[in-house]
Formats: structure tokens, C-alpha cells, sequence
């Protein structure tokens, strides 16, 4: 549902079948992203213009393939990167949520991907941080390993990473 913030009133509204989602929704190439979470349309492209109940006429795309539960998307241009909750990494035109490239990481992931200085970073629970070049090719730039597994997302702090593990909190940055 969409609120205009002023009076709170209902501006529109899409009904997907899904749960409250826990990735936060992306907006790019004027169409709202929304990862429902578990059922329902899984990831969908809503066109925002309109009014009341917008399900049949404006959703643009439905996606059901190895959708993340816990973790956000990234759009980046015109593609959509995401890894789902058993380490299957995927990358969609974000325009029609045609399939690009799909790799299997392996292990659990429930932190969001980061995106910095060119590169796309995943963060595993078991500590492992597989980074991927955005583009409609896959391919792998590195993995590392740290600590014992991440399930929070990472945060950025000015050019430093600040990763929470189940028993650490790092910071990480080049000198």
C-alpha cells in the first residue's frame, strides 16, 4: 500500500498473496520492486501511477525463481542482483525480470548484498563473501573469509565496512 504522507490517506494499493516482506522495496525505471517474502508473487514490478486497488493493471513483471526471504535486492542500471536464502545468486534485467546469469554460492545467506566501488559483495553465514562483477555476465572477482558468519546486513562507514558476525564486529577498510 502507498500513504500519502501528509494525511495518511491510502493512495493505492497491490495485493500479492505474500507475507510483510523484510527486504526493503527498490524504486528505478519508474516501477516500485517489492519482495513479498515468502509466497504469493515473490518479486514484483508495480508501476505507482493510479488510484485504489492497482493489482490488475499495474504490475508490471511477477518474478518466482529463487527469491530471498530475508535479504534485499540491489538495482543497479538496469539490473537486478540478488542471492537467495540457500546462496543462489541471480541477476535480472530489471525491466522485464528476464533471467541474466544464475550462480550457486552454496551455504545460507540472510544479509543483504553491498554494492561498493564497482563491486557487489555477499555475505554468507558462514562467513564467506563471494564478490561479483554488476554486469549480465557472471562473473566471480574474489572470495573471502572472515570471521564465523554473517546474518545482519553490513553497513558502510565513510570507505570502511562494518560487519556483525555472531561473535565479532569488524571493521574493514584499506589502510
Amino acid at each position: 500500500m502507498a500513504y500519502d504522507p501528509r494525511t495518511g490517506k491510502e493512495l493505492w494499493r497491490v495485493r500479492h498473496g505474500g507475507m510483510n516482506a523484510s527486504a526493503r522495496p527498490l524504486f528505478g525505471h519508474g516501477r516500485l520492486i517489492i519482495n513479498t517474502g515468502a509466497g504469493g508473487l515473490k518479486l514484483l514490478a508495480v508501476d505507482p501511477a493510479g488510484q485504489g486497488d492497482i493489482t490488475d493493471t499495474n504490475i508490471a513483471w511477477k518474478y518466482g525463481k529463487v527469491v530471498p526471504t530475508r535479504s534485499s535486492q540491489l538495482l543497479i542500471g538496469d539490473l537486478l542482483f540478488m542471492v537467495n536464502d540457500a546462496g543462489i545468486a541471480s541477476c535480472l534485467d530489471a525491466h522485464e525480470a528476464r533471467q541474466q546469469w544464475q550462480e550457486r554460492f552454496g551455504g545460507d545467506y540472510s544479509a543483504s548484498p553491498l554494492y561498493v566501488d564497482g563491486r557487489i559483495y555477499f555475505f554468507s553465514q558462514d562467513g564467506r563473501t563471494p564478490v561479483v562483477e554488476p554486469s549480465a555476465t557472471y562473473k566471480l572477482l574474489a572470495e573471502n573469509k572472515l570471521g564465523d558468519g554473517y546474518m545482519a546486513s553490513p553497513a558502510v562507514v565513510g570507505k570502511a565496512f562494518v560487519l556483525r558476525s555472531r561473535t565479532h564486529l569488524y571493521r574493514v577498510e584499506t589502510p
